[in-house]
């Protein structure tokens, strides 16, 4: 007996949730993770970053390893976990910590200050670009004579600055002449993924996207 349509299409639609959901999970263990180690447990940058890595590779060599089983009928999560889970885990974070391409930078100047974004932030602009390919940066590292040749105020805790780390923990997205779903949608990816987000207008309209300086745990409760 035939199935209804409109139940093949809910089963269509199911099919293509579940799939999506599958691709993005290992993602969402890394950059959740690093923002999770970093933010709630208090834990250095890179320990934060190497312990979501940790938390990934076993979801990557997991699907592997079915990967594996599906083509070859047999199931090697240890060989998966070694020689494909740990070079891809890494690989990926080594790419989105070191590289932005030009097309998703302002300037060469914003472009040039990549590095000095925080890592976990890095991981995090870098992961969603993957999907959101005309997303730009239009500002990441600031002085305080940068407000005043914007004709804006000086915010001396501006996560703009460099902070106690190194790092500047905050980053302007543009949002002006993009589709009001895609800023929706990037918005509520960096939400999701804990980070503060605030849509206002500078210099012009645009997401604004910071990560707190952490505090180790010691001091926090002091």
């Amino acid at each position: 007996m035939a199935l209804p349509l409109a139940r093949i299409v809910r089963r269509a639609i199911l099919h293509v949730v579940l799939l999506c959901a599958a691709i993005a999970l290992p993602f969402v263990v890394l950059v959740r993770g690093a923002v999770y180690f970093y933010a709630d447990r208090h834990d250095a940058t890179w320990l934060a970053l190497a312990s979501a890595a940790c938390a990934t590779v076993p979801v990557v060599a997991l699907y592997a390893a079915l990967a594996a089983k599906w083509l070859t009928g047999r199931f090697r999560v240890f060989m998966m976990f070694r020689w494909v889970a740990i070079p891809l885990v890494v690989g990926y974070a080594g790419f989105a910590l070191l590289y932005l391409g030009q097309s998703h930078a302002k300037s060469a100047s914003v472009r040039s200050y990549y590095a000095s974004l925080d890592p976990i932030m890095r991981l995090a602009v870098s992961t969603v670009t993957l999907v959101d390919h005309d997303l730009v940066i239009t500002d990441l590292q600031r002085t305080p004579d940068d407000y005043d040749k914007m004709g804006l105020p000086r915010n001396d805790a501006s996560l703009h600055f460099p902070q106690a780390d190194g790092y500047v923990h905050a980053m302007d997205l543009r949002t002006l002449g993009r589709p009001a779903v895609e800023n929706w949608l990037v918005n509520a990816y960096f939400r999701a993924m804990g980070f503060s987000t605030l849509r206002h207008v500078g210099t012009a309209d645009h997401l604004h996207v910071a990560l707190s300086v952490n505090r180790p745990l010691r001091l926090a409760h002091r």
